[in-house]
């Protein structure tokens, strides 16, 4: 292919009612775009109406680069060379939840990259969502070298486990309720109540996007948004008769060996549903083994296990990073451990949140406001590790080892750590 001067243009549009869901529209041509950079095919014309119903009911708004300039023979200039998605739910941050601006579907092309495509999307976003409001922006990386580089810093963290459910896996913890498969046509709002109440009780869940309890009832496919007939799903109800987790799993296929189920979603508002639903777990017959990706980094479940060898950690993987755009209503919103009073400079080089700002707690309830740049700050750290700082699931005393933080006073550190400590990890199971 010849060499040539891209001629750029950014189209952006809301997935509205009136959106055409035909296989040569604009939004067909966007998703296969988006497909073309994570090496997906292209979509199956009756499965596009599916997706742009899900599309709607997020209410994202889609981001197309478009180049005027190519060569006669590649994709026609109304395919998009690169894709950028975003939508808004809320993240759980302990005193209550607040509007995260999420971003996804962040493609280029190769012939378009190094033309610093990714970098005016993204920081022209950053600065509208900064616009309307939104204290803060959050992702799930496919490559972990990326965000870094625009204020993003690493938030939680999930582990990959596998589970012995042999003869030797024992739940010692008390039974409680009942847990039993439930049918398909109602999976789907089952899912959609219990993650209601997963995401009230649990610091830094995000909610989650129309695909979502589909995929873990069986109604959509992993793949496609077609039936999926290989996953069940199992409902926890509590001794009081409300439905309290759920768990939905496909067999790995008698190939597999050790014999294995893969849990497809698992989801529990209580502490003792997630027993349960591991309970029901170890009781499936056949099975030897239980994959997971999804647990917690502070999981109960080796610690109530009669044999905790039984439980093996694969890995560990990053879920959420966070990019703060307005640290008094970010930090503000909040809840905090003990009391405390420090000032914060942030080093920022978008110019977002540059500066420097006193963040007093009293009681775990905070007031944050921006404070004269003259002020000699306690601590000064970077807007990646702030972002990493946030939910808690870093140490401000590890960030301080790793150069993201320098502390200017003596107690800055601990009184960081004291102040963002949680007694549980910061936990999310939403990918976007």
């Amino acid at each position: 292919m010849s060499h040539y001067t891209p001629d750029l243009q950014t189209e952006t549009f809301t997935v509205g009612p009136g959106e055409d869901p035909a296989p040569g529209g604009r939004f067909a041509r966007w998703l296969d775009a988006e497909g073309i950079g994570f090496h997906d095919g292209t979509f199956d014309p009756e499965d596009v109406p599916h997706y742009l119903t899900a599309y709607q009911s997020d209410e994202r708004v889609l981001w197309g680069v478009h180049d005027r300039a190519q060569p006669a023979e590649a994709l026609g200039a109304d395919q998009p060379v690169a894709t950028y998605g975003t939508m808004v739910h809320a993240l759980n941050v302990g005193a209550g939840q607040i509007d995260a601006h999420q971003i996804t579907a962040v493609t280029v092309r190769t012939s378009h990259r190094r033309n610093g495509i990714l970098r005016s999307l993204m920081m022209r976003d950053l600065r509208e969502a900064k616009e309307r409001g939104l204290a803060l922006a959050i992702l799930t990386a496919s490559e972990a070298t990326i965000y870094g580089r625009f204020g993003f810093g690493c938030a939680t963290f999930t582990q990959s486990i596998e589970v012995d459910v042999r003869e030797r896996f024992e739940v010692t913890a008390p039974r409680t309720g009942t847990t039993t498969l439930v049918a398909r046509e109602h999976a789907v709002g089952l899912a959609e109540r219990i993650f209601e109440g997963f995401q009230a009780a649990t610091f830094g869940s995000v909610g989650r996007q129309y695909a979502y309890p589909r995929r873990a009832s069986g109604a959509w496919g992993r793949e496609r948004p077609v039936e999926d007939r290989a996953v069940r799903m199992a409902v926890h109800y509590d001794d009081a008769g409300q439905p309290a987790g759920f768990v939905s799993y496909r067999f790995a296929g008698w190939d597999s060996e050790p014999p294995t189920m893969k849990i497809v979603d698992l989801v529990a508002s209580t502490p003792s549903a997630y027993l349960e639903l591991w309970r029901y777990l170890g009781s499936l017959d056949l099975v030897e083994r239980i994959t997971w990706d999804g647990a917690r980094l502070d999981d109960a479940l080796p610690w109530a296990l009669r044999d905790r060898r039984c439980y093996r950690v694969k890995g560990t993987d990053d879920v959420l990073w966070v990019r703060l755009l307005d640290v008094p209503a970010a930090l503000g919103k909040r809840s905090y451990r003990g009391s405390g009073r420090l000032v914060l400079e942030v080093v920022d080089e978008h110019g977002l949140v540059d500066g420097s700002y006193v963040l007093t707690v009293v009681d775990g309830a905070a007031q944050v406001a921006p404070v004269d740049t003259a002020a000699a700050p306690d601590a000064t750290l970077t807007a990646n590790a702030l972002g990493s700082l946030y939910l808690g699931g870093v140490r401000a005393s590890t960030l301080a080892d790793a150069g993201g933080l320098t502390a200017h006073a003596d107690d800055a550190v601990s009184l960081l750590d004291a102040l963002f400590g949680r007694a549980q990890e910061p936990y999310c199971i939403t990918h976007f």
